[in-house]
This record gives C-alpha cells, structure tokens and sequence, in this order.
C-alpha cells in the first residue's frame, strides 16, 4: 500500500465512523447468487423503480441483497415487507421502515438496502432532523463508492434528502453545505456549483468548521495545496482538537516532502485518536518519515 493510502484511510475512519461499520454497498462478493460486481452489473440493466437514477436499479440491489440471507432472516423480512403495504396509517408504516433499517444495518450489515430504508423513513416524516441525517448517511459513504452508477443514485438520493431539509428549514447551513458536498462527491451538475453553495455558507459564519473542512478537501481536490492548508489552519484555530484536520495537514505536508511538518502533525494526531489500528498506522508512518 503507497504511504498517501495509508493516511487515506485513516482520514475516512476517524471522519466515517458509521458507515464504516458495514464495508460493502453492495451485496457480499463470492454469494450463491451473484458476486458484487454481478450486483452492480443486473442493477444496471433493470429499470423497474421510479426512484432509481441513470441506470441504476434499488429493487435489484435489494432482492439480490435478500438472496443473500438465511431462510430464517428471509422469513422475517418477507413479514415486514408485507406489512408495508397493509399498514394505511403513517405511523405504522414509519414503524416498518424503521424496523427495515435496522433489520438492514444491524442484522444484514449491507449499507445500500440500510440507507434506502432509512431515507424512505426520512421522506415520510418530513422533519429537518431525520431528513438531513438521512442525506448525511448517503454523502458520507460517496467518496468511497467506485461504481459510476452507484455513486451517481446515491448522490441523487442525498441531493433529494438534503433539499427537503432546506426546504423545512432554509437557514439549515449543515444541509446547504452538505447539499453542496454532494455536487463535489457525487459529480452532479458542476464542481465550482457545489463549491457555491459551501461559500455562502461561510461567508455568512467563516465560523462554520463544517464548511471550512469541505472547502479544504475540495481545494485539495482540484490541487490548490496553499489554499487548503489556509482552511485546514482555520478549522484548528477553531477547533485545535480537530483530529480530520490534524491528518490532513501532516499528509499534506508529507507529499511536500516536508518530514518534519508532517512528524509534527501525525505526532499530535497520535495523542487524539483513540483506536488503536489507526494509532498502530500512524506509528509507522512517523518512524518511516524519521529514518
């Protein structure tokens, strides 16, 4: 593994803590059925859902998903999913989505069927709080989504998610820079549009740590180092404890070839972060950059 993958990851489990939790989008590679890519392959050519986007199928990824399962497990999904349908009243149908999500999250452990649930839960209650967590969940797992197909579905459904919640609640800064995230990550519409949308969110509160890591990551994202730095060094004069930032920055600074900066900053990082593979990766990187 090349040293920036390293720090790469890193990055993503202190900054993705959830979504981390399930390591796949689509249904285990190596299944009776199909394996991943067979998944993203038949989702591809099916266009029987009305919520899809591109070509990409939810009703496949979840049957194949559902494949997966023991016999037991089948059995009691088919009773949830029939109750979907019965259930004429909101609250009841709430109930279901909410016992599909957690049947998907906790018991399945596949993300795409988990966020989907999630979403349609979210879309039903209409409130600013379960929308705009909804949307998080989708933005968050983007960045590591290789599928072309996949990640755009996901963008649009966090797009949608994230416009709902402005649409609640306009003066929501966490959705109008997360809406704008989505432009970046998901390849929607144009990069400098997403961006747009992030920087009227600071220039209204340069304050914004939320915001300001956004912008950073885009700037390093499109190769302005100087400026993302500046945005990292903003983010840690408000938040000195800012263990996303604190990595950046030395991995910044380590693809400069600037070891000592870089030592400096995996140091402090080392006395924040509490999981032991990440402090165990980091260790490594700091005696490698010391030699």
């Amino acid at each position: 593994m090349k040293k920036p993958q390293i720090i790469t990851i890193v990055v993503a489990a202190v900054a993705v803590v959830l979504l981390l939790a399930f390591g796949r989008t689509t249904p285990r590679p190596g299944a009776k059925q199909a394996s991943g890519e067979a998944v993203q392959e038949q989702a591809a050519g099916d266009h029987d859902h009305a919520n899809e986007a591109g070509s990409f199928s939810i009703d496949t990824i979840l049957a194949l998903s559902k494949k997966e399962l023991p016999a037991d497990q089948v059995l009691r999904l088919d009773l949830l999913e029939q109750s979907i349908t019965r259930g004429d009243v909101k609250k009841q149908q709430l109930d279901v989505y909410h016992q599909l999500a957690h049947f998907w999250r906790d018991t399945a452990k596949a993300f795409i069927p988990y966020a989907w649930y999630t979403a349609e839960s979210a879309r039903l209650e209409n409130s600013e709080k379960s929308l705009n967590f909804a949307a998080q969940i989708f933005l968050n797992q983007l960045p590591q989504v290789e599928n072309e197909q996949t990640r755009h579905w996901m963008a649009e459904q966090a797009k949608d998610l994230f416009e709902k919640t402005l649409s609640v609640n306009p003066a929501n800064d966490s959705a109008q820079v997360g809406l704008g995230a989505t432009f970046l990550y998901g390849g929607l519409g144009t990069p400098m549009e997403g961006i747009g949308k992030i920087r009227a969110v600071v220039e209204k509160d340069s304050t914004n740590v939320y915001a300001q890591m956004t912008l950073a990551t885009a700037s390093l994202m499109s190769g302005q180092k100087q400026k993302a730095q500046e945005r990292l060094e903003t983010v840690l004069r408000l938040q000195p404890q800012n263990i996303q930032a604190t990595l950046m920055l030395g991995d910044l600074y380590e693809k400069d070839g600037n070891k000592d900066q870089a030592v400096q900053w995996y140091s402090k990082a080392l006395k924040l972060v509490q999981r032991a593979d990440i402090k165990a990766e980091l260790e490594k990187r700091i005696d490698a950059l010391k030699k």
